[in-house]
C-alpha cells in the first residue's frame, strides 16, 4: 500500500496558506482519483482508495505542522507500511515558487514538519515531494509560511500542485525514477 502525507495546518484558519500546499495536494489527488479524505484516524484524516490499480491512502495529519511525525509514525507501524512507499508532501521556502522536486530520501532541511516525521520514524529513506512557496523576501519566516499566496502567485502554485499530483501518480505507475525525470525540472 501506498501511503500518500501531505503537510498542513488543521482548521479554516490555514487553509489556503503556503504552508497547506501538502494538503491541497492531497486533496487534488483524492479529487483526480474519487477518493474522499473524511475518515479520522491516527491523528490524521485518511482516504483509502486505488490508484494505477495499487491500494493507497491519502493522509493529512490533524496534530499541526511541527508535530506531524506523531500521525505518520502511527500509520507506519500499524500498516507495517514499506518506507519506499511512504510519500510525504510539503512546502519548501528553498525551491521557487512554481517548481517541485522529487526526491527518494534525504533531509528535513529547514522544515519543521520533515524534521519531526525523520526524529519519530528514525529514518530519511522515504521519497518526498516538495512544492517551492518561493522564499520570504523581507518578511519574516512566519507570516510568510503562514500567509496566503498574492493573486499573482495562485496561477502558479495551482500549476504545481498539480505536477504533484501527476508526479505521486506516476510513482506508483511506473517508480520514482520515472516520476523524477519527468517531473523535476
Amino acid at each position: 500500500m501506498y501511503i500518500i502525507v501531505g503537510l498542513g495546518n488543521p482548521g479554516k484558519k490555514y487553509e489556503g496558506t503556503r504552508h497547506n500546499v501538502g494538503f491541497e495536494v492531497v486533496e487534488y489527488i483524492g479529487h483526480r482519483n474519487n477518493i474522499d479524505i473524511k475518515k479520522i484516524k491516527h491523528k490524521a484524516l485518511i482516504g483509502e482508495g486505488i490508484i494505477e490499480g495499487k491500494k493507497v491512502m491519502l493522509v493529512k495529519p490533524q496534530t499541526f505542522m511541527n508535530l506531524s511525525g506523531e500521525s505518520v509514525l502511527e500509520i507506519y507501524e500499524y500498516y507495517n507500511a514499506d518506507l519506499d512507499k511512504l510519500v510525504v508532501i510539503y512546502d519548501d521556502i528553498d525551491i521557487d515558487l512554481g517548481r517541485i522536486r522529487i526526491r527518494k530520501k534525504g533531509s528535513a532541511g529547514t522544515h519543521n514538519g520533515m524534521k519531526n516525521i525523520i526524529y519519530h520514524l528514525q529514518n530519511d529513506n522515504f521519497p518526498r515531494i516538495r512544492i517551492g512557496i518561493g522564499s520570504p523576501k523581507g518578511k519574516g519566516l512566519i507570516p510568510h509560511v503562514l500567509g496566503r499566496f498574492e493573486e499573482e502567485e495562485r496561477e502558479d502554485i495551482i500549476f504545481s500542485i498539480r505536477s504533484a499530483a501527476e508526479a505521486v501518480e506516476c510513482m506508483i505507475r511506473e517508480g520514482i525514477d520515472k516520476a523524477m525525470n519527468e517531473y523535476n525540472k
